[in-house]
């Protein structure tokens, strides 16, 4: 074949590689109100920066007249780019090619750019949009989604993993996203569920859409499977560009530092809290009266929110951030808030970024349903992942500090670098007006005022014990601060604690509450 015959089947393979399922197929996909899977990589990534590989596979089955159905690039596109400078791998599932199924071939090339994020440390980022299995490739296509899944966990830790769910995402093909660090979903677009409406009809005998049973709102509010909620591919696109900006390429580096700024003077740090204890107020904003710019990059917002985590910067430095939030629930820790805050402490641990924990709560939520869904061993988790971490640990007590609440959030006890607190910090083992009751039950009961003698009890149990001075005269707490001192004393301990190491027992792994 002469050179110009080769560069004509060139053009030819390529041109039909990248018109994917065709004119018709892309139509209905936009149609949807969707990206092709080509449009989603060029919309993420910068400027011409995307470089495809393995256009050319196709898949080899060829029982059920497969042989006969040629599906370019097997559905399936990856190769490598850069967001906002920083490098990364990808890859997009491409619905119009048989419904972005996933066969043996499709599999591989999904491994082989996994391979590559793996040898070459660089975040990894996957576009789902599939159908699931290729039914006509049988066992091989179950395969292939095992083969995925060894990799995720393999790289679990080692390089930042990125889901985005841009179309269906059923059955085994869900936990894939599950085993990567951030998921992100797009309202009326994302559909992420085991098993779809049709077989739970079947099962079940129920009627329901599957918009309700795995849609966008279901994944970031109700089951916080999804970390990032958007209401267009756009939308979601910018929030992928903003995260990698705060996360390092791989578990051997650091985030890339920023230009230093200072927060934002709407945010007065020094009102933010109310003088009256019981009156509630937004953690996020005494956040943004800390960090740069005021610039709090929240995830999970929707789910679990009596707990914020969340990315910021202190002095250009990444740090991750874990508030309670008096806003809702009183900031209590529960099942789903214990899940939330352990799995980002476990995440900025893996990646060298240090914590900074915010504490204002009364302790863990009481009730039937709380223990029967196993708070005990859900609550664990976040002492195990506070433990467990190494990176830099800092905690500023704010108000209430009760019970195994005080403990759990990230306590001297539990291995916290530097502890501050704040003038109206209450660290006890639990209110003082219930302690009161129980201490001095006696003495009020015989009261001829016993209302009287009920407050004069409270105020001097708060006095003695409830105030941040006991615990910093036993050590507990190495600085009682004021709030506008607080920014200084985080960037100099953050500072300092750069060069941190700490030895831990030789062992193969520890053993998590999972």
């Amino acid at each position: 074949m002469s050179i110009a015959s080769q560069m004509l089947e060139y053009f030819r393979r390529k041109s039909k590689a990248i018109l994917g399922g065709g004119e018709k197929a892309i139509e209905k996909q936009v149609s949807l109100g969707k990206l092709t899977a080509r449009d989603r990589i060029t919309t993420l990534l910068d400027q011409e920066s995307f470089h495809e590989y393995d256009l050319f596979v196709e898949h080899k089955c060829s029982d059920f007249n497969m042989d006969k159905k040629q599906l370019p690039a097997d559905g399936v596109i990856t190769g490598t780019g850069k967001i906002s400078g920083f490098p990364i791998c990808v890859y997009a599932q491409d619905f119009t090619v048989a419904g972005g199924s996933l066969g043996l071939m499709h599999a591989r090339k999904i491994t082989k750019i996994m391979d590559h994020a793996m040898k070459l440390g660089l975040p990894l980022i996957g576009i789902n949009d599939s159908g699931g299995a290729r039914i006509q490739e049988g066992v091989n296509s179950l395969a292939g989604y095992g083969e995925i899944f060894f990799r995720n966990t393999q790289a679990s830790g080692v390089i930042p993993q990125i889901s985005v769910i841009l179309g269906p995402c059923a059955g085994g093909a869900v936990y894939s996203p599950a085993l990567t660090d951030f998921v992100f979903v797009v309202d009326k677009i994302s559909k992420m569920f085991i098993t779809g409406p049709e077989v739970i009809k079947t099962v079940l005998g129920e009627e329901i859409s599957m918009e309700e049973l795995g849609g966008a709102r279901v994944q970031t509010e109700i089951s916080g499977n999804a970390h990032f909620f958007a209401h267009t591919e756009e939308e979601c696109f910018e929030q992928i560009k903003k995260l990698v900006t705060f996360i390092p390429w791989n578990n051997r580096k650091r985030p890339d530092p920023f230009p230093p700024k200072p927060p934002k003077p709407e945010y007065d740090i020094d009102s933010i809290i109310p003088v009256n204890p019981r009156q509630p107020y937004d953690v996020r904003d005494l956040i943004r009266g800390i960090c740069d710019d005021s610039d709090f990059f929240e995830i999970q917002e929707h789910w679990a929110a009596n707990i914020v985590i969340g990315f910021a910067r202190l002095n250009g430095e990444t740090v991750g951030v874990v508030g309670n939030q008096p806003l809702v629930l009183a900031g209590v820790l529960d099942v789903d808030s214990s899940d939330k805050a352990a799995r980002f402490i476990r995440f900025c641990d893996a990646f060298n970024i240090p914590l900074i924990t915010f504490v204002d709560l009364p302790g863990y939520l009481p009730g039937v349903d709380q223990e029967h869904a196993g708070v005990i061993r859900h609550g664990a988790k976040i002492l195990y992942a506070y433990s467990e971490a190494t990176v830099p640990k800092v905690t500023v007590i704010l108000r209430k500090a009760y019970g195994g609440g005080y403990i759990a959030m990230c306590s001297r006890h539990l291995g916290a670098d530097f502890v501050f607190a704040w003038p109206s910090a209450e660290i006890a083992v639990m209110g003082p007006e219930g302690a009161a009751n129980i201490i001095f039950r006696n003495e009020i009961a015989k009261a001829d005022d016993p209302d009287a003698v009920r407050q004069q009890k409270v105020l001097e149990y708060t006095e003695k014990f409830a105030n941040p001075y006991i615990a910093a005269a036993n050590g507990h707490v190495d600085a009682v601060i004021g709030p506008t001192e607080t920014r200084d004393f985080l960037i100099h301990a953050i500072e300092i604690s750069r060069s941190k190491t700490e030895l831990r027992p030789e062992r193969k792994h520890g053993i998590p509450p999972f």
